[in-house]
């Protein structure tokens, strides 16, 4: 969530990393019809479930107001980027059952962590 087409951006760098992880990759962002090629959902609630993890690249203020669709997807887990961090969020979200992590996914991929 958050998904850019700009290239200098870590949320489109995520994107294109993920999708060489072998990973299906399904940016949401109410900005763009397409990002890195791909179909961009512009909300979660749009997203086929089953949703596996949800990747934040969103400023805290945003993700309140989209936390409870992002509860509604029932995701398995929500990995929080840096500047994307929001502890009450983050303990809605385990509350609701869904796994989160405070790292960067573009660390996760690199390492062999996500």
């Amino acid at each position: 969530m958050g998904a850019s087409d700009n290239p200098d951006r870590f949320s489109n760098r995520a994107i294109l990393i993920l999708r060489e992880h072998g990973h299906i990759v399904l940016p949401v962002t109410p900005r763009k019809p397409r990002i890195a090629g791909l179909h961009a959902f512009a909300s979660i609630k749009d997203v086929p479930p089953p949703i596996d993890t949800v990747t934040l690249y969103l400023n805290p203020q945003v993700l309140e107001k989209v936390a409870d669709e992002i509860i509604d997807a029932h995701p398995r887990r929500v990995i929080f980027n840096p500047g994307s961090e929001h502890p009450e969020m983050a303990q809605k979200f385990r509350d609701a059952g869904i796994q989160t992590d405070e790292a960067c996914t573009l660390v996760l991929l690199r390492t062999g962590q996500f």
